[in-house]
Formats: structure tokens, C-alpha cells, sequence
């Protein structure tokens, strides 16, 4: 290692010890004969000393956000120059030689938490943006959580598994972002819109419990609490009721706070049904908090599992059409059939949806007749998975936790870009890369493409 400590570690203990930190230049103040210099990395500032005429002069052209290495000493900051606001603010080093590891065009804007610069720009020069000390604090904290949830799963004795990012298009409800497959030419792959048909197979395997931090892309018109992927927590359980998989979250969550926020969680959640959210609050999305509370969940359950399309005259999957129904809500008026589906409702946001799903052939088959699916269409779009259910498939459910947006909560952010490392603009843009972009026209015949218009501006 070029140093032997961090910028955030060393304190009154270390007082009389010789040191060598690296970090950014966070600032620099000139007071004639002494210059001070907070150097900044990871884990936190120090405040270096330097003087003495022939090292004054060696540092003359340091600016911020060049990267350095120092040697010196550590001494106790005189009287009333301490700062307890900070770890290290009871110290500093008296520098007796540095090295420059690095030079620093002047930044486009301050490395500080609270700047002015526009989206826009922070999100160009995201590299600089999450230099700053309240970003980073947010990926320690997603760090945190993530950590978390996998050793709780893991205790309670589950496989983390990872499924396929090329897979068949089996558009519902959102886009797919298609891949064209050079060695099938006029064939395509799709991202997943998210891992189901791969977890629900995976209980027909006899693996009953699965979990994955899983990547989703969704080619859709994007908002604050949307981004063209995301990550959530996709969770599959076999021989399991609605109540086994609340019970599960609820103790996870309960884990997930104490361990990053040391925050105790009260449970059990409240529970309402989707037809007592809407007749008391109006909304399958209520926000339950009372005055002053950090947290309010609840879930909410017994969702429709039918919508009508007025636009196309048919009807649609309320949430997906792998979701069973209530089996005492079976009856010819659609519209009175219940899902056994839920989401977890935090602060008036949804963090989590769910079901239980069908594992019988038979059940799965009338769905998609109702959904005006016929047997050849479901068989080209679902054959793998009718035919798993021919095998054994267990009774089972699950879940998804929108990571993204749990964490902007628990972060306070408005927006799921600040808790994306390198987020996309509302229109799908990466401003740091420039993609999406053109390709040359000989990628594109490879894959046996042909622009027939080019889009210029």
C-alpha cells in the first residue's frame, strides 16, 4: 500500500507517529509562512501542515483535486484551531515530503455536498460528482443495505442464483429492449423486464428458496422512480401462503434497518385489502405515517386480477398473468375476481410487489384464454413454462423489492438518480458515455440491419 492510513482514521491515539496518506486536495488556505491542506479520500479529511521555506515552494502549484502522497508526523491541533465535527479534527500532520501522483484540471463545479451545478452537468461529469461527500455516503448506505439483505437470506437458507440476461421476448405491459443475435439472423433476444418466468421455473426444480440482486430493464417513458434498468431484490419461495412471505419481508426489513441505520422496525405491518385502501383512503398507495414518524409500511392485498382496456377492447393481467386468483372470488364477472397479489406500500411509494403464483397447467391455460391468448400464441411466448407445470410444479410465490426506490427513501432523495451510480436522464440518456449512439455500418451488417432512414439532431 503507497499509504499507511486513511484520511478518516487517525485521531489523538496517533499523536507523535509517522504517516503517509493519499487523497484529493480538498482545499487549500495560504497563511504566508504556513499553507494548511485538507486532504480528502473515502473514508473522510485531514488537515496537513506544511512550512518551512524549500517545501513551501515545492507546493506551490498545488491546486484542489490533485492527488497526492504525504509523509509527516501527527501533532495535536493547537488551542482553538480544533474541529469536532470531524473524526480527525483533534489532529494534523506536519508534512516533511509529498509527491504529486497525479495533476487536476480545475473542476466544472465544487466537490462539496451542497452545490448549485445542474443535473445535467453532475451527471456528465459524474466522476467528480460522486467525489462529493454526501454522494458517497449514499453508497456506503446501499453498500449496507444490499450486505444485509444477502446475509439474512443466506441465514434463513436461501440460494442467491443468477438468471439469463439474453432471453425470449415475452412482452406484458412494458417494452423489451431487444438484442439481435448475429448467429440467428432475423432472431432476437430481450433483456428481462425481470427474472419471473426464470425464478417460477426454478421452484419446479425443487430449488424452493431463491433470491437475486437482479438487474431489470424496461423500455418505457421514464420518471423520477424509473430508470430504463433497475435493481431490486427478487425473491421465490415454494410451499408458501400470502401470509409466509409477509412474515419473511417484514423480519428481513426488520434486519435490514437495524444493521445499516440501527433503526428498530416495528412489526408486524398493517395489512388492508385493496378494497379497503380505496373505500377509506382512495388509494392502493397510502401513505399511513402519523405526525413525525422516519417510516409507516403497509401492505396491501386482494388486488383485482383483471383490468378492462377500454382503448382495445379486452382484458388485461392487473399484474401479471402468472398471479392466482382467490379461489372464492371465482366467478364469470371478471371483474369481481381477486388476485392473490400484494405490494408493500412505505410512505405513500410502492417498494414491493408480489403474489402467489399458478402452478397448475390447466389454471395458467384458462388465464390466457381469458386474456384472449390462444393456444398457438401462448405456446410460442410461454411453451417452456406450460410444459415445466406438466412435471410436478410446487405451490409457490414471491416477491420484488424496487431497490432503488427503497434506498432514495430511506436516503431522502426525490429521485432514484442520486442513488444510481451512473444514472440515465429522463429521456434515457447517459451523459457521461454519450450512449445510446450510432454504430458503424459494419456492426450493423453483421447483424444483417440496414438503416433506412438516418435521424440527424
Amino acid at each position: 500500500m503507497l499509504r499507511t492510513h486513511t484520511c478518516g482514521e487517525l485521531n489523538e491515539k496517533h499523536i507523535g507517529k509517522d504517516i503517509v496518506l493519499c487523497g484529493w486536495i480538498h482545499r487549500r488556505r495560504d497563511h504566508g509562512n504556513l499553507v494548511f491542506i485538507d486532504l480528502r479520500d473515502k473514508e473522510g479529511l485531514t488537515q496537513i501542515v506544511f512550512w518551512g521555506k524549500e517545501l513551501l515552494k515545492k507546493i506551490a502549484d498545488l491546486k484542489s483535486e490533485y492527488v497526492i502522497l504525504v509523509k509527516g508526523k501527527v501533532n495535536p491541533r493547537p488551542k482553538g484551531t480544533e474541529n469536532p465535527k470531524i473524526p480527525t479534527g483533534f489532529i494534523e500532520i506536519e508534512a516533511c515530503e509529498f509527491k504529486i501522483l497525479n495533476s487536476s484540471k480545475t473542476p466544472p463545479f465544487e466537490i462539496a455536498k451542497d452545490i448549485e451545478a445542474s443535473e445535467d452537468l453532475r451527471f456528465s461529469f459524474r466522476y467528480l460528482d460522486l467525489r462529493r461527500p454526501g454522494i458517497a455516503q449514499k453508497f456506503n448506505l446501499r453498500h449496507k443495505i444490499l450486505k444485509s439483505m444477502r446475509d439474512f437470506l443466506d441465514q434463513k437458507g436461501f440460494l442467491e442464483i443468477e438468471t439469463p440476461l439474453l432471453t425470449k421476448s415475452t412482452p406484458e405491459g412494458a417494452r423489451d429492449y431487444l438484442v439481435a443475435s448475429r448467429l440467428n439472423p432475423g432472431k432476437f433476444y430481450a433483456l428481462p423486464q425481470s427474472p419471473q418466468l426464470f425464478k417460477q421455473i426454478l421452484m419446479v426444480a425443487g430449488i424452493e428458496k431463491y433470491f437475486q440482486i437482479a438487474k431489470c430493464l424496461r423500455d418505457e417513458d421514464l420518471r423520477a422512480d424509473r430508470q430504463p434498468e433497475f435493481t431490486q431484490l427478487d425473491i421465490e419461495m415454494s410451499f408458501v401462503e400470502e401470509e409466509d412471505i409477509f412474515a419473511l419481508i417484514e423480519e428481513l426489513l426488520q434486519y435490514v434497518f437495524k444493521q445499516a441505520l440501527d433503526i428498530s422496525l416495528k412489526i408486524p405491518f398493517s395489512r388492508l385489502s385493496y378494497a379497503e385502501a380505496q373505500k377509506k383512503y382512495k388509494s392502493d398507495k397510502p401513505d399511513l405515517r402519523a405526525e413525525k414518524e422516519k417510516f409507516k409500511f403497509v401492505w396491501i392485498k386482494d388486488f383485482p386480477l383483471f383490468k378492462y382496456n377500454q382503448e382495445e377492447k379486452r382484458w388485461e393481467s392487473e399484474h401479471h398473468p402468472f398471479t392466482a386468483p382467490l379461489k372464492e372470488s371465482l366467478t364469470k364477472d371478471l371483474r369481481k375476481i381477486r388476485a392473490r397479489a400484494y405490494d408493500l406500500v412505505l410512505n405513500g411509494a410502492e417498494i414491493a410487489s408480489g403474489s402467489i403464483r399458478i402452478h397448475q397447467r390447466e389454471l395458467q391455460e384458462e388465464i390466457f384464454k381469458i386474456l384472449k391468448m390462444g393456444k398457438k400464441e401462448a405456446q410460442e411466448r410461454f411453451g417452456f413454462l406450460l410444459r415445466a407445470l406438466e412435471y410436478g410444479a410446487p405451490p409457490h410465490g414471491g416477491i420484488a423489492l424496487g431497490l432503488d426506490r427503497f434506498i432514495a427513501q430511506l436516503s431522502g432523495d426525490t429521485t432514484i438518480r442520486e442513488i444510481i451510480a451512473f444514472p440515465k436522464t429522463q429521456k434515457g440518456v447517459c451523459l457521461l458515455t454519450g450512449a445510446p449512439s450510432e454504430v458503424p455500418e459494419d456492426q450493423l451488417k453483421e447483424l444483417g440491419w440496414k438503416l433506412t432512414k438516418k435521424r440527424r439532431g
